[in-house]
């Protein structure tokens, strides 16, 4: 690592979230000007740097310095300070500002500024609230740089000082020093373990009780990141005692304190006590609440000439209604909360325009919504009807949060929707969290619709909604299980239902729509799907990037979803003339199939989005995602990711012309039947599943859906007390 000392010239680039920067900097014992980069906050022009760092090239921009350390001395050459207060850094100071202060006051210009700001009176043009702003200004530059000195001192990068001077001003060193754990619940980006490392080095002791209760509430997180609403104490005892590596019993103490002053609430049933985050515990009891207020407060619709009506439905539009499907269409004027549910080819979507027939015939405002982008397409295409992701139905905006209830759509329960009557499909997809935004939108004596699967995979958030709103037997609930004539030709609807019966289906004929290529190795695996892709698709007329997706059950392993990306961009779009901007272990090309991965309401895209790049320019990354254009900074690329092959998780609520899956028993742990159903049925012309019989068959008989703890049934059912 080389150190250099030197003035800061020019900001050329600076991330509006103070991630990145690119400046020009004059060194101290160097005759030229230099290009720095820094992760982090820009320095200020006129500012004193002391860098490390190493010299790179860069492809485009050529010999620049990177600099993994930096620090801010302050000026003190009269030249060094003019030009620093010249910058337009202190507000209230210009360039012919700023040569008069410094002719007044020399070197001490700047420590004037901070002690004495009623000295600034004696220069031409500077009033009482001029000088008051100038002091101001340069006390909160000065406070922010002694936060950037203070984490560089205790090893942890100062790329965070922006976010945490917005949020504690010039108590900032105070309050990290008083409890350096707050860093974890209050900034954004900071997680316990960086918390924790800081911790350390300040001394911190394993025991210390700001410590366990930390731990405590980042055990909670990270358990229910696998799904669940609430944790047995015992396990969250045991989760937390391995994460810090202290003793049980002082962890089972201080649990208890904060359940009795109430930081965390429980549920006791069967003698378990079960450990909620608060926000979890608010969302299932309103959810089960407002169910039970939409269920018992909505009127009856008339039925007259009902049965009349759907008789000439049914021939206007061809078809003959089973009577489950009738049932539905009769139950939905019944009831305030409605479910549907049936695997594919049961006829979900028929009941669904069947219901929209109906009710558009007695006036009713009515409003479709899907979890995701992809599944909102699709139902308005079956539909005929516009429909909307959940977060645009609700108006979400920038403050939004997967994680916790901070309120973040203008829809909500002060300003509700303009409804009669919501259907809202794939609510196997929909976590607690979303549902309670959802419920709290909905206006009283509108009726809900809720459509899904329940043989899917589960949300990825906490909670199983649809399963344990049926589960609960308070909610009327019909199911689907009838396939109909049209469906029993698709071999990928016939075979969907006996792989979710648990059985093997019939692989010794080829069919034109689900074919199984016996392949015992990952070699010979990623090999066929690169054949695949490259020549025999094609050859069929299926657009590779558009019609074709492969679906892997993991992100590791040969034939993982990481690796069959690169081999994928190498074949499908490998580097020639075009722009290409490196992230992390990702290399993002023009005409790369990319993903959106986090749910991100400033820029109006969410996770599962998929796009094609557009454009690369200048450190920016530009995004089609065809309903509009979306542009990255580098440093916001974490939320994209190569989308040649995805995760089947990421797959639910699309679909797409054909689905290549891998099967390999290097991805044991994740061959389940929910899984393996979920990408089947996400295919609309032919399903590709390469693999060997072996991880076949343990795929289908592995139904070991994992448990989540959850108490919605319960509590529609009363049966909490």
């Amino acid at each position: 690592m080389e150190k250099i000392c030197g003035t800061v010239d020019t900001i050329i680039f600076a991330s509006q979230d103070n991630r990145f920067a690119v400046l020009k900097l004059s060194p101290e014992k160097l005759s030229t000007q230099i290009t720095v980069t820094l992760n982090g906050i820009a320095p200020l022009i006129g500012q004193l740097l002391e860098i490390e760092g190493e010299w790179v090239k860069h492809p485009k921009f050529g010999q620049q310095f990177k600099a993994t350390t930096y620090k801010t001395v302050a000026p003190t050459e009269i030249s060094g300070i003019e030009k620093f207060l010249a910058s337009g850094a202190i507000n209230g100071i210009g360039p012919a500002m700023a040569k008069k202060i410094v002719a007044e006051f020399g070197e001490k210009t700047l420590e004037i500024i901070a002690k004495s700001p009623n000295e600034l009176l004696k220069v031409p043009g500077i009033g009482k609230k001029t000088a008051e702003k100038i002091s101001t200004s340069y006390l909160e530059q000065s406070e922010l740089t002694e936060i950037m000195v203070w984490l560089e001192n205790h090893g942890i990068s100062n790329t965070y000082a922006g976010k945490i001077f917005a949020k504690y001003g010039s108590f900032a060193i105070d309050i990290m020093e008083k409890d350096i754990y707050r860093l974890f619940q209050d900034i954004e980006g900071i997680g316990f373990l960086t918390a924790d490392k800081l911790a350390f080095n300040l001394g911190i002791q394993r025991d210390d009780k700001r410590r366990i209760i930390s731990g405590i509430d980042y055990a909670l997180i990270q358990l229910c990141n696998n799904g669940h609403c609430c944790i047995p104490e015992m396990a969250l005892v045991d989760k937390t005692a391995k994460i810090l590596q202290v003793n049980n019993q002082i962890i089972f103490t201080i649990l208890k304190e904060r359940i009795d002053n109430g930081s965390l609430n429980t549920e006791v049933v069967g003698g378990e006590t079960l450990i909620y985050p608060p926000y979890l515990y608010y969302a299932e009891k309103k959810v089960a609440t407002r169910l039970l207020q939409l269920q018992q407060a909505t009127e009856p619709l008339s039925e007259d000439n009902l049965s009349l009506f759907i008789k000439v439905w049914e021939k206007d539009n061809q078809i003959q209604l089973a009577q489950k499907q009738k049932e539905a269409i009769k139950a939905c004027l019944h009831h305030g909360v409605l479910v549907l549910t049936g695997g594919p080819g049961t006829g979900k979507t028929t009941v669904i325009k069947g219901i929209l027939s109906i009710l558009k015939a007695q006036g009713l405002k009515i409003r479709l919504a899907a979890p995701t982008g992809r599944a909102a397409k699709r139902l308005s295409e079956t539909t005929g009807q516009k429909a909307l992701t959940i977060h645009r139905l609700l108006e979400a905006n920038n403050l939004a949060q997967d994680d916790n209830l901070q309120l973040g759509f203008s829809k909500d329960i002060d300003d509700q929707l303009d409804a009669d009557v919501i259907i809202l499909d794939e609510v196997s997809m929909v976590d607690i969290v979303l549902m309670h935004h959802f419920l709290n939108a909905v206006p009283d004596g509108c009726r809900i619709i809720l459509v899904g699967d329940t043989d899917q995979l589960p949300a990825v958030g906490p909670g199983s909604v649809l399963k344990d709103i049926i589960r609960s037997q308070k909610i009327p609930a019909i199911r689907l299980d009838e396939i109909f004539r049209q469906a029993q030709t698709s071999m990928i609807i016939q075979n969907a239902h006996i792989i979710n019966a648990g059985r093997l289906p019939d692989l010794r004929k080829q069919y034109s729509d689900f074919v199984f290529y016996e392949l015992n190795d990952d070699t010979s695996i990623t090999q066929k799907i690169l054949d695949l892709c490259t020549k025999d698709l094609p050859h069929e007329g299926f657009d590779i990037l558009k019609d074709v997706q492969v679906l892997s059950p993991m992100h590791r392993f040969l034939c993982g979803v990481e690796n069959l990306n690169l081999i994928l961009q190498e074949q499908l779009n490998p580097k020639k003339n075009q722009d290409e901007l490196k992230y992390s272990s990702q290399t993002f090309r023009v005409g790369d199939k990319v993903m959106h991965i986090r749910n991100n309401y400033q820029k109006n895209v969410f996770n599962g989005d998929i796009g094609f790049i557009q454009d690369i320019n200048n450190e920016k990354l530009t995004v089609d995602y065809f309903d509009h254009i979306v542009t990255y900074e580098k440093n916001e690329l974490n939320e994209l990711t190569l989308a040649y092959a995805s995760s089947v998780h990421k797959s639910q609520g699309s679909e797409y012309k054909v689905v290549i899956i891998p099967l390999s028993t290097s991805h044991y742990i994740m061959l389940q039947r929910n899984l393996l159903y979920t990408a089947i049925t996400r295919a609309k012309q032919k399903v590709i599943i390469i693999g060997s019989k072996k991880a076949l068959m343990t795929a289908i008989q592995s139904n070991r859906t994992q448990k989540r703890y959850t108490l919605l049934a319960e509590r529609l059912a009363h049966k909490l007390i």
